[in-house]
């Protein structure tokens, strides 16, 4: 459901936020490592992640990327917001320009409940608990 970039972003911020909680600011190139992602790809995530105040960095000795406000909880709808657009949760499941109850797609009735349901969830979850789970074991990372 999510594109290559946005899934991307939400790995690369809840790597951050482990890092941080143990005082580390991990740069780029560590962060692609550990998530599996290419790093000039991840360089530009991360670089818009930055422009969007998600995360922050800070270049030279001491540096990398770091939460001002790591007890602020970070939804995955911000993120998802940020990387694809406004837009996103409203898109027609069968790539329609307009489709509404009015005049619906094929899909229309059947996706739109998952749709609303999945705006549901990444209103609930956050960054800090997708890396909770991390750090209980209860999830992975990465498949390496």
């Amino acid at each position: 459901m999510l594109g290559k970039t946005t899934e991307y972003a939400i790995r690369a911020l809840v790597y951050i936020y482990i890092q941080n909680i143990e005082g580390e600011r991990p740069g780029f190139k560590e962060i692609a490592k550990k998530i599996d992602s290419p790093e000039q790809f991840t360089g530009k995530v991360l670089q818009n992640l930055t422009r969007a105040n998600i995360v922050s960095s800070m270049k030279g000795r001491g540096g990398g990327f770091f939460f001002h406000e790591p007890t602020h909880p970070i939804t995955l709808f911000k993120v998802i917001e940020a990387v694809e657009g406004k837009e996103y949760f409203s898109k027609c499941g069968f790539g329609l320009k307009r489709c509404d109850t009015n005049n619906p797609c094929p899909l229309h009735a059947d996706y739109a409940p998952v749709r609303d349901s999945f705006f549901k969830m990444v209103n609930e979850k956050t960054i800090q608990s997708l890396a909770n789970k991390i750090n209980k074991r209860e999830a992975t990372l990465n498949r390496l």
